[in-house]
């Protein structure tokens, strides 16, 4: 897909078809002012994944920079025992969040029976 430029006039004018525009195409309208470039805009979802892949690339510029810098990193094996150990306590909260709704649940149906 080529550039897509429009007059700031026409943006004013067919608002609608240069919104659809975006969101068809996935792609920025770059606006003009008296001829030259003043403006772009884009669809949501575009600015958004393009949002993502900035912080993205910024990641891993600093984790290149770190490299570069000499900071260690972590081998295959040290990186696998330390997300098996994250996972392993995220499912132990997970089982404890369980539990005590299980027991706000007992507690709650032991609550109903005294009533009847």
């Amino acid at each position: 897909m080529s550039t897509i430029i429009k007059s700031s006039s026409e943006l004013r004018k067919n608002y609608n078809s240069i919104a659809e525009i975006c969101r068809t195409y996935k792609t920025p309208v770059f606006l003009t002012r008296n001829g030259a470039g003043d403006t772009v805009i884009m669809d949501m979802d575009t600015y958004n994944r393009r949002e993502e892949d900035l912080a993205t690339a910024e990641r891993l510029l600093a984790a290149e920079r770190s490299r570069l810098m000499g900071t260690r990193g972590y081998t295959i094996e040290e990186f696998e025992k330390k997300m098996r150990e994250a996972i392993r306590l995220v499912l132990v909260d997970d089982i404890q969040d369980c539990r005590q709704d299980e027991d706000k649940s007992i507690l709650e149906r032991e609550l109903m029976d005294e009533k009847d």
